[in-house]
C-alpha cells in the first residue's frame, strides 16, 4: 500500500497532512482505550514495541511488489489488532512505517502522510466492526472463519479505497489511472484470501499455547470476553 512517489505532489500533498492528523487522533483514541481497558500504560508500550517490530518486518521481509499506483504488501492489520489490541496495532503500524522510511526508504517519507492514513483509518474501522460482529462473550481465539474474513476484507478493502482516492486525487479520473487502480485492487485480492487464514492460524496457535499467550504482551480479549 505504499503510494508511489509522484502520485500526489505539489500543493495537493498538503491534504495528506490533514488526513494523517485525523489518523493519529484515531490512534490516540484507540491507545487511550487500551490503557483503560487492556492493562494500562506499561502493557500498551510493550505490545506497541512488538507490533512495531512486526510491522517493520512485514514491510522489509515479506514479499512486496509494485502494482499500478502502489505496492502490494501482506500487512496483517487484523492479525495485529486481534493479538495486541487496536491501540498497540495502530502505534505499531505508524511507527513501523516511519522507521522504514527514515532508515531504509527515505524516498517514501514525502508520502508518509498518505501511507499512514491508508493504514490507520481502516484499522479504526475494523476495531468498530469487531465490536459489532464478535459477541462480547467470545474470546478472539474462538473467532469463526466468517468473522476473520469480514475483518480482513474490511481492512484490505479500506486500504484499496484509500489508495484509489489518492490516485484519483493526484492524477484525476483518467483511463490510465483507472487501469492502474484496477490492477492494484485485483492484485490485492491475494492478500484478502491469505490474511484470514493467517489470522485463524495465529489464533489457533495462541489457543494451543494459552499459557504463553496470556499476560501483558497480548490483548486481554485474546482469551477472554469483553
Amino acid at each position: 500500500m505504499h503510494i508511489e512517489p509522484g502520485v500526489v505532489d505539489g500543493a495537493k500533498i498538503a491534504l495528506s497532512y490533514a488526513t494523517a492528523a485525523g489518523g493519529f487522533a484515531m490512534a490516540g483514541k484507540l491507545a487511550r482505550d487500551d490503557v483503560r481497558n487492556n492493562g494500562g500504560v506499561a502493557p500498551l508500550v510493550l505490545r506497541s514495541l512488538i507490533a512495531t517490530a512486526l510491522v517493520f518486518s512485514f514491510f522489509e521481509v515479506f514479499p512486496h511488489h509494485p502494482v499500478g499506483v502502489s505496492e502490494v504488501h501482506l500487512i496483517l492489520g487484523s492479525t495485529l489488532l486481534l493479538l495486541f489490541g487496536a491501540g498497540a496495532a495502530s502505534i505499531g503500524l505508524a511507527a513501523g512505517l516511519l522507521i522504514q522510511g527514515l532508515f531504509f526508504a527515505p524516498f517514501d517519507l514525502p508520502q508518509y502522510g498518505m501511507n499512514v492514513t491508508t493504514l490507520l483509518v481502516p484499522l479504526w474501522g475494523i476495531s468498530l466492526l469487531a465490536k459489532r460482529i464478535v459477541p462480547d462473550a467470545t474470546p478472539y481465539v474462538d473467532l469463526k472463519y466468517s468473522q476473520a474474513l469480514a475483518l480482513s476484507t474490511a481492512y484490505q478493502g479500506g486500504i484499496v479505497a484509500w489508495v484509489a482516492f489518492w490516485a484519483f486525487y493526484g492524477h484525476g479520473f483518467t483511463a490510465e489511472t483507472m487501469t492502474e487502480v484496477a490492477s492494484f485492487g485485483a492484485a490485492y485480492m491475494t492478500v484478502i484470501i491469505v490474511e484470514p487464514l493467517a489470522d485463524l492460524a495465529v489464533l489457533a496457535i495462541a489457543k494451543t499455547l494459552r499459557r504463553q499467550s496470556q499476560g501483558p504482551l497480548f490483548n486481554i480479549r485474546l482469551h477472554q470476553g469483553a
